[in-house]
């Protein structure tokens, strides 16, 4: 399983001293089907081209914006594109997407798609940050799918949420790093290991509520990992800024 963390331009010389594979999130889409780039350090090579969608408008010339990646990945010898749309799919998006992986595919390069803008011939990202059910059957659900585990990838994202009691809609509150530490320090909670969602959790009550507060670690998210490796999945993304307080414990040494 190759694993890539997804980092910022300011963030890839320390994201790099834990990880060999980089995704460069220094790429976003511009007016007219542009591709804008960050700045990154003319010797930049290898991993992979990252472009958001945030804020970005109507892609009106898809072909436009492929070339644009297809150059990119040729001056920079990326091995292929991680699209990190945060947005529900649109029209104008899949139609980028549809053809970029053709694009790609033509140079012997990968694009990485979000689940639910999966295409054929594009790596699906499955998220592991689960809040019920079973952690290894929804993976085993994915790789049934036509393609298979080989046509997949982890999108690991690191759980930190507070649920309030009964969570009917397996929707919590998600905790920053600091509220997760104050939390804990004023609590000292006893924490157990839930087998089925492969993370840690630990409850307490509040002004009359029961919580139940989720979360992972360095441990959950390397367990993940063995799963998800297990199974066959092709690869594995972290997010920097989610990781780096642990990165020492995570990447114990430097990943291929």
């Amino acid at each position: 399983m190759q694993i890539y963390l997804a980092a910022s331009p300011s963030a890839l010389q320390e994201a790099s001293g834990y990880c060999r594979g980089l995704a460069h999130a220094a790429y976003r889409i511009g007016p007219n089907s542009t591709l804008l780039r960050q700045s990154l350090l003319l010797q930049t090579r290898g991993g992979l081209l990252s472009v958001s969608d945030r804020e970005a408008p109507f892609i009106d010339d898809p072909e436009a914006l492929c070339a644009a990646v297809l150059r990119e990945c040729g001056r920079r010898n990326y091995g292929g594109a991680l699209l990190d749309f945060e947005e529900a799919p649109r029209r104008d998006r899949m139609a980028f997407a549809e053809k970029l992986v053709s694009v790609l595919g033509s140079s012997r390069r990968t694009l990485y798609i979000p689940e639910r803008y999966a295409v054929p011939g594009a790596v699906a990202l499955i998220c592991t940050a689960i809040s019920g059910g079973s952690f290894s059957q929804r993976l085993e659900e994915a790789c049934a799918r036509p393609g298979g585990a080989g046509g997949l990838a982890l999108d690991v994202q690191r759980l930190r949420m507070d649920f309030r009691l009964p969570a009917r809609t397996g929707e919590g509150r998600s905790l920053s790093l600091e509220d997760f530490r104050k939390l804990t320090e004023r609590l000292n909670p006893s924490v157990f290991f839930s087998q089925d969602l492969c993370a840690r959790y630990f409850t307490y009550a509040q002004d009359g509520d029961a919580h139940f507060v989720l979360f992972d670690d360095a441990d959950t998210l390397r367990q993940k990992l063995r799963i998800g490796a297990a199974m066959g999945f092709s690869a594995a993304f972290f997010m920097w800024p989610e990781v780096q307080d642990i990165a020492p414990q995570l990447f114990s040494k430097k990943m291929p």
